[in-house]
């Protein structure tokens, strides 16, 4: 079942390459340009996958796995992966679809994130994930729609059914979203289709992923990792390796048919350091975090993962750190 990867892959990258999502975007738009387009789309999509996810799990379809929390990778990792995304131009999602827009920094920046996370994982920086290994925390869990001995969420924090709190935190998340005015934006796939298509997809890729035995939903990095160890140690591709093919191969049939593909380079050749950089910081951040935007800030956070939240907090201002940093002060 792993080769579902791919066909997931293809359904996300096209869903990424038309709704224009990227989180570095989300992120940084929010607070510097006062652009609320695409975070909406986030808080929206995140509501609607905590309640699709505990229903599954309720009817068994699919078996949660909240990722541990760890008070290091979730706060210092976060915040180096945050700052690299804004370097590389692209968070993992983002870097990934517009390599199959032909985008040519996002290839050096992708390129440079799955070779640092390979080696963060498994290779020379290995020290590094097994020294954060060290801080991580899970818990037995009261329901049995969670993997056992796995990340705490806020259901085991406020000792509330699952169900009733996926709606409360669906619906505090809907009242920013529906409440407040949101910005204009121009995409192929507005906010709100972009947002249930990505909830719909999420559990569909949670139940193919858990058939091919790998217990977790949409991701990035493991992917990435998975496509470096099988070209430099034959290890088979696994569901989430075909994910990355797949989402490069969906933006790239997204973008012709859109008449959007096109090789894009820099006007200054410096850019690529600084997508290199970028890609290098996501690499090492996004392993000692245990996840990226993708595994953290919308697979985790809509399973109300306490290690996801705490992730994506640091996310958020590690972002925003650097693009203050580079766009701010001025």
């Amino acid at each position: 079942m792993s080769w579902t990867g791919l066909l997931i892959g293809i359904i996300f990258g096209f869903i990424l390459q038309r709704g224009r999502i990227c989180f570095n975007s989300a992120f940084r738009d929010l607070v510097f340009f006062k652009d609320n387009y695409l975070f909406k789309l986030y808080t929206f999509t995140l509501g609607l996958q905590a309640i699709l996810f505990v229903v599954f799990a309720q009817v068994g379809v699919i078996t949660l796995n909240p990722k541990p929390f760890n008070i290091v990778g979730n706060t210092l990792g976060a915040f180096i992966f945050g700052l690299g995304m804004v370097l590389a131009g692209g968070c993992a999602s983002g870097v990934t679809y517009r390599s199959g827009e032909g985008m040519t920094t996002a290839w050096m920046a992708a390129i440079m994130y799955g070779l640092t996370a390979t080696a963060t994982k498994n290779g020379a920086l290995s020290f590094i994930s097994t020294w954060i290994g060290k801080f991580n925390v899970n818990v037995q869990h009261a329901s049995n729609i969670y993997n056992a001995n796995s990340g705490p969420t806020l259901s085991d924090v406020f000792k509330l059914n699952p169900l009733v709190m996926a709606i409360i935190f669906a619906v505090v998340l809907w009242i920013y979203t529906f409440a407040t005015k949101t910005t204009e934006r121009s995409t192929k796939l507005s906010w709100k289709v972009s947002a249930v298509l990505l909830a719909i997809l999420a559990v569909f890729a949670w139940w193919t992923s858990q058939k091919s035995g790998r217990m977790y939903g949409l991701g990035i990095t493991g992917g990435w990792i998975n496509l470096f160890s099988a070209f430099t140690s034959a290890k088979p591709l696994n569901w989430e390796g075909f994910e990355i093919i797949g989402i490069i191969i969906g933006a790239a049939i997204s973008a012709v048919a859109a008449k959007e593909f096109k090789l894009r380079m820099p006007k200054n050749p410096i850019t690529y350091v600084q997508v290199i950089v970028g890609g290098f910081l996501m690499g090492v951040g996004a392993v000692m975090a245990s996840g990226c935007n993708i595994g953290h800030a919308l697979t985790g956070v809509a399973q109300m993962s306490i290690g996801s939240i705490v992730s994506t907090i640091f996310f958020m201002l590690g972002n925003w750190t650097m693009a203050w940093f580079l766009f701010g002060r001025k």
